[in-house]
């Protein structure tokens, strides 16, 4: 795991991949705001 910095609400988190800086990373409860479940 990664830590890393959520693009939309700036709380520390952490993910399974290391980010590569050129595309943002959200927190799973962002994420799934932005994605809802099912939407692929």
């Amino acid at each position: 795991m990664y830590p890393t910095i959520c693009a939309q609400c700036g709380k520390e988190t952490q993910v399974p991949f290391q980010p590569r800086g050129d595309r943002p990373v959200y927190c799973s409860e962002c994420y799934s705001k932005i994605r809802p479940a099912g939407s692929r």
